[in-house]
């Protein structure tokens, strides 16, 4: 198929519960967007169909030539073999040894690179979002779990084996809740919005967790993190506890990174940090008090800015850039 006159990307944000596909142009400005359910229990080809539909569905909506697509990039949960294109270990996907980018690429005669997706993200922001012009920054997402991506020197690193930014896997607390990973104490036991939820489940069954238990309506197993933000927001003292100890813990991780490589930037993203000063005030406070005070005045810590495109964004970006210094990881080149 002969080259197309237009210069565009795509990228897939591929997670659990959703795929999230955009249509970017070089500038990396989102021309169209599709979102679908991933439907994971349907097994990895009924899931790489949809990508593909997806695909397909927005170079029609362009009316464009698939050929003016010059590479795609796919952001998924790892661990990855970003070499081979394969997803080893996805386990929200139910997925293991799935190859991922190689199918695409056979199936659109284009370029495919695949990345984690806490990466992609990390990429986005400081490319396009809230850690633009930053040459050291963590992108940090506090969800469900807790992902992080880095860039140091202005470019993604990712590490001798790919799997660098694994914030959510630092140990804590030696003896602390077991985590899905396995270990004990992780940060991710400790500061998501299922640690939170599991916490206050705990507590709401004790003398002082009446306003849990009110605010979930006596519903123990409707308590989220959410819940319990809104019930900290509202006043509520075991609510609010709950919230500040997670965030302590978060904010005490990302002291250590901020010695450790002397970040100029820290973005904070996912589902958790919408609850907004509560959470920057006590990392700021908690960075303020354990890192270097010559580090800790270097560093911003801020909001991230791309909302749910931010994984998309990502890919495409990824794939942009991959393909632009020439690196032969891609599938299908």
């Amino acid at each position: 198929m002969g080259m197309g006159s237009e210069r565009l990307f795509i990228g897939i944000d591929l997670g659990g519960t959703k795929i999230a596909s955009a249509l970017v142009d070089a500038d990396m400005k989102m021309i169209d967007r599709i979102v679908v359910a991933t439907r994971p229990e349907e097994g990895p080809g009924a899931v790489i169909g949809r990508m593909l539909d997806t695909v397909q569905d927005l170079i029609a909506r362009k009316g464009c030539d698939a050929s003016d697509v010059r590479a795609i990039g796919i952001g998924c949960p790892g661990p990855l073999d970003q070499r081979t294109g394969a997803v080893l270990d996805a386990p929200n996907l139910m997925w293991k040894d799935v190859s991922l980018a190689e199918p695409i690429a056979r199936a659109t005669g284009r370029p495919v690179y695949l990345e984690n997706d806490a990466n992609v993200a990390a990429l986005a922001e400081n490319r396009l979002g809230a850690g633009r012009g930053a040459e050291h920054m963590m992108y940090i997402t506090v969800s469900t779990g807790i992902g992080s991506g880095l860039i140091l020197g202005g470019k993604l690193y990712v590490g001798a084996a790919g799997a660098a930014g694994e914030l959510g896997h630092v140990t804590m607390l030696a003896d602390g809740p077991l985590c899905r990973c396995g270990n004990r104490g992780c940060l991710e036991s400790l500061a998501s919005g299922t640690a939170i939820a599991r916490r206050a489940r705990e507590i709401a069954v004790r003398p002082g967790g009446e306003g849990i238990t009110k605010a979930a309506h006596g519903d123990i197993d409707a308590i989220d993190a959410s819940l319990v933000a809104s019930a900290a927001a509202s006043g509520d003292a075991a609510a609010a506890a709950i919230m500040r100890a997670a965030f302590e813990y978060l904010g005490i991780a990302v002291a250590n990174v901020v010695n450790l490589l002397n970040l100029d930037m820290v973005v904070i993203g996912g589902g958790v940090a919408q609850v907004g000063d509560m959470l920057f005030d006590t990392v700021r406070r908690l960075v303020g008090l354990r890192a270097f005070a010559c580090l800790a005045r270097g560093v911003a810590i801020v909001p991230a800015s791309l909302g749910a495109d931010v994984g998309a964004l990502g890919a495409a970006c990824y794939a942009a850039e991959m393909l632009a210094c020439g690196e032969r990881r891609g599938v299908g080149r």
